[in-house]
């Protein structure tokens, strides 16, 4: 099958940076976008900042300036440079990813969300 391992968080002062990583193993055909997830206490998981297997990115308003993605499709891994964060960061932050996977020896496909177990981020002083 496929995994998702994520890496990376942890507690880090108003201001700091952090790096989270996330790898994709396992049977992959190819990936399409991925990207990061967050979700704090009380609140719905949102989108944080996504990436195309072509590169483009796309990032929640909160984060622009602050944040970066990129990917590594060599190594099926995406990178979020997280910098001066704040407080409202805060959250367990969760990797998904848009594979495809080859299911059949005729060659057939199926193309299916997955996600890591997550990851904590707290920004606190």
């Amino acid at each position: 099958q496929v995994q998702l391992v994520e890496s990376g968080g942890g507690l880090v002062q108003p201001g700091g940076s952090l790096r989270l990583s996330c790898a994709a193993s396992g049977d992959i055909f190819s990936i399409n976008a991925m990207g990061w997830y967050r979700q704090a206490p009380g609140k719905q998981r949102e989108l944080v900042a996504v990436i195309t297997n072509g590169g483009g990115t796309n990032y929640q308003d909160s984060v622009k300036g602050r944040f970066t993605l990129s990917r590594d499709n060599a190594k099926n891994t995406v990178y979020l440079q997280m910098n001066y964060l704040k407080p409202e960061d805060t959250a367990v932050y969760y990797c998904n990813a848009d594979i495809e996977r080859v299911i059949s020896t005729r060659g057939d496909r199926t193309r299916e969300d997955y996600w890591g177990q997550g990851t904590q981020v707290t920004v606190s002083s």
